[in-house]
């Protein structure tokens, strides 16, 4: 039979502790601040490749996208609703998402028995975590899969807590919109319920709410599930393409674990892994022991299956916040009470030393400069040949100088040919380029055959007349009896493989009907 154990809330001189005195004031203060870091960074760099096609997408809401399920582009569409689409727009809600995390870690702690250290701890952990700061400076998912994972893990910990298995419904409409996030939600599933299987609590598996929560979230997540399905399944497709194209970077599993201390922040790692170990070792933190399982297993897959580094992230706002209480309990005598203020500080002077390969609060030559001279660069993650910047930093530059020069090359295309002249990207980033900054220079929207502007289709477009951004001579001949150079594009900051020649392509020699489904770009 199941155990629930009650943890007692912290207690100061005889009376229950306020949510602020308690230690929440610290954690708001912490989360104001990396709200405000964020508003700061965004004047530096430009939109980043993702945000372009992100954008893109909110113009063509769908129940699903080939690498993606929809819930960015619902968010994407109600940002540029109410706030536009400027940088500052599109970014607010995840550097608001940011300070989210920061709140949800220190209120873990506190539901683990901390007091004001060990939740003022964690928050400055999530603060400082050098991954965080990368990921919500930018409208991606990985902004809000932190807040779904720990929403569920905080649900998980309050149904230990209390016993009220009817909070399973609320950890299954939390998932369910995970999973419309991201499908990584399936990971995070599937360690909650290893989890529960080797722990005190296995028998809750044997109620009715864990299943109805269950179902809840397979509704939610039902309409990009029949989508897929009506699809074909292109996220599979998709991810065997990437595989199979050697774009990733292949770690050993020591360098996948060494990298997950680079992305955490170093001087993180005494209390992630310390959080680790006091939920599977220690007697006050037995209750939450599926919550280390939980970590373990989503581990083990990624590990298996060659993951990202970046895909662990979501989980550790739970492990800093056992560790700020082990740490808290480990400090507590008089003689050790010195060291509390010096790890704090060894979390904030690390983490800022780091934070400007994650986040752009340095102009790009400063940061050049500071990189150089700091000997650091962020872990490489896809195998490209690289410029001056790091490939994330490198992708916010050039969007808008490559369409002022492909605006100049179709603005030269005589104007009755031109209403017939289609602009094609070879990438996303270089099709939502064109959509996002193309109508003040007089362009069309763009197609494409990358992605989801592969499904988008060519449009009204014969192909007889078409600029095309991102493709060789060599390769558009085969096609085209007529391909002409009209342009050529360059920023010193932006990726190498963003150089290249634009062409005008007239004369196709098959129908576009035809050519369509052979040019189909899913890596």
């Amino acid at each position: 039979m199941a155990t629930y154990v009650a943890v007692p809330q912290p207690q100061a001189t005889g009376k229950s502790v306020t949510w602020f005195a308690g230690g929440m004031a610290i954690v708001s203060a912490i989360a104001l601040i990396k709200l405000a870091i964020h508003l700061y960074a965004d004047r530096f760099y430009g939109y980043f490749v993702d945000e372009l096609y992100f954008i893109a997408c909110s113009k063509h809401l769908a129940a699903g996208y080939v690498d993606q399920p929809p819930l960015i582009a619902f968010i994407v569409r109600f940002e540029r609703m109410f706030f536009g689409d400027s940088l500052q727009s599109i970014r607010f809600l995840p550097a608001l998402a940011g300070a989210g995390k920061v709140l949800v870690a220190g209120w873990m702690a506190r539901e683990f028995g901390g007091n004001r250290f060990a939740q003022g701890i964690t928050a400055l952990a999530t603060l400082m975590c050098t991954g965080y700061f990368a990921f919500d400076h930018y409208v991606s998912m990985n902004a809000f899969e932190p807040l779904f994972w720990m929403g569920a893990a905080a649900v998980v910990i309050r149904i230990v807590k209390t016993g009220n298995q009817k909070l399973w419904l609320w950890f299954g409409i939390i998932a369910g919109f995970g999973l419309e996030n991201k499908h990584s939600m399936l990971f995070f599933g599937f360690g909650i319920l290893i989890g529960l299987l080797f722990s005190e609590h296995r028998a809750m598996l044997l109620k009715p709410w864990i299943w109805a929560g269950a179902l809840l979230a397979l509704l939610i997540f039902l309409p990009n599930l029949v989508w897929n399905i009506q699809h074909h399944w292109p996220f599979l497709e998709l991810l065997s393409n990437i595989r199979k194209s050697g774009r990733n970077v292949q770690l050993t599993y020591l360098q996948f674990l060494r990298q997950q201390i680079e992305l955490v922040m170093p001087a993180n790692a005494v209390l992630w892994i310390g959080g680790l170990l006091w939920l599977l070792f220690s007697r006050a933190g037995k209750p939450y022991r599926l919550l280390a399982t939980t970590y373990l297993v989503i581990l083990a897959c990624m590990l298996k299956m060659d993951g990202r580094t970046y895909y662990m992230l979501p989980a550790y706002p739970m492990l800093f916040a056992a560790g700020g209480v082990a740490l808290e309990k480990w400090l507590a005598g008089r003689w050790l009470h010195w060291l509390k203020p010096i790890y704090a500080a060894a979390v904030i002077a690390i983490g800022a030393i780091g934070a400007p390969i994650a986040v752009p609060v340095l102009p790009a030559p400063v940061f050049i400069r500071y990189m150089e001279a700091m000997h650091m660069a962020p872990p490489r993650i896809e195998n490209h040949r690289m410029g001056p910047l790091p490939q994330f930093y490198a992708d916010m530059f050039g969007w808008e100088e490559m369409t002022e020069v492909v605006a100049k090359a179709y603005l030269a295309v005589p104007a009755q040919e031109r209403q017939q002249t289609a602009i094609f990207g070879g990438n996303f980033g270089q099709a939502g380029a064109i959509d996002l900054f193309g109508k003040k220079y007089g362009l069309p929207d763009a197609i494409g055959n990358h992605q989801n502007y592969w499904y988008w289709g060519p449009r009204q477009y014969s192909g007889e007349s078409i600029i095309v951004m991102g493709a060789s001579r060599g390769e558009l001949e085969p096609f085209w009896k007529e391909v002409t150079a009209v342009g050529h594009v360059y920023h010193p900051y932006a990726m190498p493989y963003e150089e290249f020649e634009i062409y005008q392509c007239r004369g196709i020699k098959m129908p576009i009907s035809e050519l369509w489904p052979k040019i189909k770009n899913w890596r």
